[in-house]
């Protein structure tokens, strides 16, 4: 009977382990409500040292969050106003820290959507790029953090898109190239 106890005992302490792992690793899980609460706390009058790990952990954060994730937490303006307090050379890191992760989320996303709603989203994208035409937009990166953003982009973009991708795409990205010619 000792024998029977013992390994229930040790069964239940096991089974009581596992959950409390699975817990904390739950719990220990970057949401967006997590992120967007990490990025409000102010850097401000934070040494460069204390800085540098608060955009690490950030973009650590931010890089294990799926792409709705991202989208919602986009929506909700964080990480704009975070990386707003960013100097240049901040931003700069920060960009090499997420952009690799976010295109290959949003390439993926598009390799996996259906082609007719591909489609669409192609269509609208560039029907919006055509309604803004020769509007002047403020800068909003300096010129190395925006030649990162699209050299990243592209990259990603032949890297991981599907040749039916690359194919559905190729309107929009005619549609950028000429925007950034007119610059």
């Amino acid at each position: 009977m000792k024998f029977w106890t013992k390994i229930i005992v040790a069964l239940v302490a096991i089974w009581g382990l596992a959950a409390g792992a699975i817990y904390l690793a739950h719990a220990a899980k970057p949401t967006p409500e997590k992120v967007t609460a990490y990025l409000g706390e102010n850097l401000t009058g934070k040494s460069a040292n204390e800085r540098d790990k608060r955009i690490d952990q950030a973009a650590a954060m931010l890089n294990a969050l799926t792409l709705e994730d991202r989208r919602q937490l986009r929506g909700n303006g964080a990480t704009q106003q975070f990386f707003r307090s960013l100097t240049p050379e901040e931003q700069g890191r920060f960009l090499d820290a997420t952009l690799p992760t976010g295109f290959k989320q949003m390439m993926a996303n598009f390799n996996r959507m259906d082609p007719v709603k591909r489609k669409q989203f192609v269509d609208r994208a560039v029907t919006e790029m055509k309604k803004h035409e020769g509007e002047e937009t403020p800068p909003r990166l300096d010129d190395a953090n925006q030649k990162k953003i699209v050299n990243q982009g592209l990259r990603s973009f032949y890297n991981d898109a599907s040749a039916d991708v690359k194919l559905d795409m190729a309107p929009l990205i005619e549609e950028m190239q000429k925007a950034n010619f007119a610059r």
